[in-house]
């Protein structure tokens, strides 16, 4: 065991996943899971998860972590790198699985999840959500596992004016815009879902997580949410570069991913599951008030600036976002965490 410790706001998270939502958790024992992207927020959250079972449950889990590169996956685990339970494979995610292994539960993240990626790198964008799902797909079926997970998103249903929106209300998504190679990459790994199910059997349910915000995110990934956090922990005033009036429900880390948790062990194969907070809906502007007011003592402000006419962030144009969340409900999961808490928890989780 490696005698680094771990976050401690995130040891807090994950005693919260594992105890405090209905999960069957002893499905998992003495399996193995391979989980792609794994250094990225979410899934390094799910293999957090994970190895947090095993040393307070005794699951035996065998863990793989499929990453793009070795280093990163290092540092964001440099608490566990000497753990027998973690394994890293480091390679392309769209292409077929090079190790030797037939994981009981495969759980597919390995996204470009940030606006920023989709105008320089749109070919990555939609290459591990369509040649890494069928790549994915195909071992699962080879290997006969027990689960399959698919990370889709709330970016599939495109323009809609159902809001909150329910996972039958898809709009409109144009197929030759740019910014189209995250949504439409999204829809047609949930299709390949669909079909392996239908197909060849593959267990496969689907995941549409909305923004999803908490410890340890990348401050430096372009989302408007993981700048305001940075302005914070830098004591600067917080920079709209909008108007500030898009609307977006906002559900933090340790409730959604006891959400995946909750789909990929009790949802039914086939299906697509909402996973966000619509308790959680602010607009941008109010959001960031939100987070100035809870830290007066800095005296922050919140200020205007009008986005660099050179900047490769291509701007969504939803009004407004917001999940219904009915369908996962019936499996038992509802979010936890108030904005002020789980925003607070988030900034601590820096210091």
């Amino acid at each position: 065991m490696s005698t680094l410790l771990r976050n401690p706001v995130l040891a807090e998270d994950l005693l919260a996943i594992s105890t405090q939502y209905d999960i069957p958790w002893q499905e998992l024992q003495g399996k193995s899971v391979l989980i792609t992207g794994a250094a990225g927020f979410l899934p390094a959250y799910m293999v957090e998860t994970l190895l947090f079972l095993n040393e307070t449950q005794n699951l035996s889990i065998q863990i793989y972590a499929l990453v793009r590169s070795r280093k990163s996956f290092e540092a964001r685990f440099a608490h566990a790198l000497n753990r027998d339970d973690l394994i890293c494979l480091e390679q392309d995610v769209s292409e077929s699985i090079s190790a030797d292994i037939r994981p009981d539960y495969i759980i597919h993240a390995a996204s470009q999840a940030s606006p920023k990626f989709y105008s320089i790198d749109p070919i990555g964008t939609l290459s591990a959500n369509t040649l890494g799902t069928a790549a994915l797909l195909k071992h699962a079926a080879v290997s006969k596992s027990k689960g399959f997970l698919f990370f889709s998103s709330g970016e599939v249903y495109g323009e809609t004016d159902i809001v909150p929106t329910a996972e039958h209300d898809l709009g409109f998504v144009d197929p030759t815009a740019v910014r189209a190679c995250y949504a439409e990459s999204k829809r047609m790994g949930e299709n390949m879902c669909v079909s392996w199910h239908h197909q060849a059997g593959v267990p496969a349910t689907i995941v549409r997580p909305f923004h999803t915000y908490g410890p340890l995110m990348r401050l430096d990934d372009g989302r408007v949410y993981a700048d305001f956090v940075a302005n914070i922990l830098r004591n600067e005033p917080i920079l709209l570069k909008s108007a500030g009036t898009a609307q977006r429900a906002f559900c933090y880390t340790a409730d959604a991913v006891a959400g995946f948790w909750c789909v990929l062990l009790k949802g039914v194969p086939g299906q697509a599951y909402n996973v966000g907070n619509p308790d959680g809906e602010i607009s941008i502007g109010n959001l960031a008030e939100l987070l100035v007011g809870l830290y007066p003592e800095k005296r922050l402000s919140v200020n205007f600036e009008s986005r660099p006419e050179s900047s490769n962030y291509l701007v969504s144009p939803l009004v407004r976002n917001c999940p219904n969340i009915d369908k996962v409900k019936t499996l038992g999961w509802q979010p936890k965490t108030s904005l002020q808490d789980g925003f607070r928890r988030t900034i601590e989780s820096y210091l």
